[in-house]
């Protein structure tokens, strides 16, 4: 076997990462450079003998990975030198690249359940493909590896976890972070194991075949540990390792052995690869810069929009959207409901995964307690082109989400160059009233609210909520999804007004708004979710008390906010309340009177209402005494209105 050709390409790998770095020196590049010089055989060995149709995903350490999987190097050239011919525009840099099946981020352990979830949809498929994530031995500390690694297990994913053991956490040696063997810890899963170097190269060569083949064939996960060392330093930073250690691997790094072997050959191959770069960056150095223009465009508001009066549908809440997810599973078999304690007979913790899985059998995944590997493993799979419905069993443990929402579902649209999209639907129940006590009672919208290119809608029991699903399953863009745990069991517009009447505009996602049949409105409630039924039952309380009339307004995307029916109302209230169940500081309410602000031609009165900001107790008295009653929004409503006519 004539091993030239794989040692050229390392090479390759290795003057490309080299002429980054003079880039970089030379102020040609903007950010950060990780090399992986010392690695190259790692990323040929896997990235470099998977089929085209497979998929990688990587870290910030990925450039001999590109290279290995896609040969394209003026694109990797030009994207870390930030220009629109760059593989992903110039946006993601060196650490965040898309082509194809081929991703990386550089955030440590979060692309690990996101390849499980791209395995899942090619198995669910029927491609044959398998995948390879690509992680350090540094990413070992981080909690989702494991979940992840128990689900593939568990679930029996075509992936290959290929751990790069270089022993350095940047510049902290493994001795100091890592107990126990770190082969155990793969297979206390139960999962496969293999162990190579890389200074060994055509041991590494075959023995990455027979693990992809394996994988391949058995549709089993395996864990390669292949042991490595990176001869430069974690960025472009100081180096605090001993000299003689790093001077020990020069001398057996197997590129380097190589030349001496075969001094002749080397500086032809160097002459001509360097022949070849210098050419590519003098191209690359004309060609155009991003444009923000076609990076970013604002969305415009719905100025056009009708109301049409809502009707009273005799079902509960959670069976209307129960029937929702019956509908939608059987019309489309890319669609997944994913969660917690989901499978019949019990259908999840409320019970709007009833029957779902008799029904869907492939279509409805069990999980273990592994919130951030479940909303990873949904990531993965919007990345796949399917559509998954991930439950989280109670709104407090979106915290747990929050990496895979925010550096990842939130990003990839525009961090690859809007070459993909990532329909997540995250659902969740929220709210307290029901004695669950600090930690199952909270509303955690304003941790959600501000997240750029992620969609919070908020059911309430207004609306018929197959209305709202129906529009969460046509978005292209990631959605939060809240559902009050009282409203799961109120029928929808179960209780009216006299002389008020009920309307749903038609945006995408409707506002609901609820105002005086025969009169006009004289002060404006914004108000959501849960909340809704309060304020309803204040209505009547809040005239008896005040001779105001209220016109309420009542979004159902939270964030981001379409504020012009709330502004149409404040310009002609003149007084604007929004009512929330989480505390008022950084909340939603900040949002609505911000833009309100920012765009309302006369004065106006504003105030939040919203919960005590202390943790909601279980004790009755104290959970009343906390969270927004329908007595705490009169009394608010009333001093604020009685405050103002003194003042006048």
């Amino acid at each position: 076997m004539d091993i030239r050709p794989l040692y050229k390409k390392a090479l390759i790998i290795r003057q490309v990462e080299t002429l980054l770095l003079e880039l970089f020196s030379q102020g040609k590049l903007n950010g950060t450079v990780h090399t992986s010089v010392g690695q190259e055989f790692s990323a040929l060995a896997f990235a470099g003998q998977i089929r085209r149709s497979d998929f990688i995903f990587t870290n910030h350490r990925g450039h001999g990975h590109y290279i290995a999987f896609t040969d394209d190097v003026y694109g990797l050239i030009a994207e870390l030198m930030g220009k629109a011919t760059g593989v992903v525009g110039g946006v993601g840099g060196s650490q965040h690249i898309h082509r194809g099946n081929f991703f990386s981020n550089g955030i440590q352990g979060g692309i690990v359940p996101i390849a499980a979830g791209y395995a899942i949809a090619q198995k669910l498929l029927g491609t044959n493909n398998i995948g390879v994530v690509y992680i350090g031995d540094g990413t070992l500390g981080e909690g989702v590896v494991y979940e992840t690694m128990n689900i593939a297990s568990k679930w029996q994913l075509p992936l290959i976890f290929v751990c790069e053991n270089n022993s350095y956490a940047q510049s902290t040696h493994k001795e100091l972070t890592i107990s126990g063997n770190i082969l155990d810890r793969a297979r206390a899963f139960g999962i496969k194991t293999a162990h190579s170097n890389t200074w060994d190269v055509e041991q590494l060569m075959a023995q990455a075949r027979e693990t992809i083949e394996f994988v391949r064939t058995n549709q089993k996960p395996v864990f390669h540990l292949v042991d490595t060392y990176r001869l430069n330093p974690h960025s472009k930073g100081d180096d605090t390792r001993d000299i003689a250690e790093i001077e020990h691997y020069r001398a057996i790094d197997p590129l380097n052995v190589f030349a001496k072997q075969n001094t002749e050959l080397f500086e032809k191959w160097i002459a001509e690869i360097r022949l070849y770069l210098l050419d590519i960056v003098k191209k690359i150095e004309n060609d155009p810069e991003p444009d923000i223009k076609q990076y970013y465009q604002k969305q415009a508001l719905q100025k056009n929009y009708t109301w049409t009066q809502l009707r009273k549908i005799e079902q509960r809440q959670v069976q209307l959207i129960n029937d929702f997810f019956k509908t939608y599973l059987a019309e489309n078999p890319r669609a997944l409901f994913i969660g917690e304690d989901v499978l019949s007979p019990y259908g999840g913790a409320f019970k709007v995964a009833r029957d779902l899985s008799t029904l869907f059998p492939k279509q409805v995944l069990t999980t273990p307690i592994s919130e951030a590997a479940i909303t990873g493993i949904g990531n993965g799979l919007a990345l796949a082109g399917m559509k998954p419905f991930v439950e989280i069993m109670f709104g407090d443990f979106i915290t747990l989400t929050l990496d895979q929402i925010v550096n990842h579902a939130s990003k990839f649209h525009h961090m690859y160059n809007k070459t993909v999209n990532c329909p997540l639907v995250l659902r969740t129940p929220m709210g307290g009233w029901r004695g669950y006590g600090p930690t199952h009672s909270q509303t955690l919208d304003k941790l959600l609210i501000g997240i750029d290119n992620i969609n919070l809608v908020a059911l309430n029991a207004l609306i018929d909520p197959r209305i709202i699903y129906q529009s969460i399953a046509e978005q292209t863009q990631p959605t939060i999804v809240i559902e009050n745990k009282l409203d799961y069991g109120r029928r929808i517009l179960d209780k009216t007004i006299v002389n008020y009447v009920f309307e749903a505009s038609s945006h995408a996602f409707p506002f609901v708004r609820v105002l005086p049949l025969r009169s006009e409105p004289t002060i404006t409630i914004v108000t959501y979710g849960g909340m809704v039924s309060f304020v309803l039952e204040a209505i009547e309380e809040i005239f008896y008390q005040t001779g105001a009339k209220p016109e309420i307004i009542i979004p159902t995307k939270i964030y981001p906010l379409d504020y012009l029916p709330i502004l149409s109302s404040v310009e002609h209230t003149g007084y604007l309340f929004v009512v929330e169940e989480s505390s008022v500081p950084g909340g939603f309410g900040n949002e609505v009177i911000a833009n309100i602000v920012e765009n309302c031609d006369r004065p106006f009165t504003a105030r939040r209402i919203g919960a005590l900001p202390v943790p909601i107790a279980a004790a009755k008295n104290l959970e009343y005494q906390i969270l927004p009653s329908k007595e705490k929004i009169i009394t608010e409503i009333k001093d604020t209105l009685r405050e103002k006519q003194n003042l006048k």
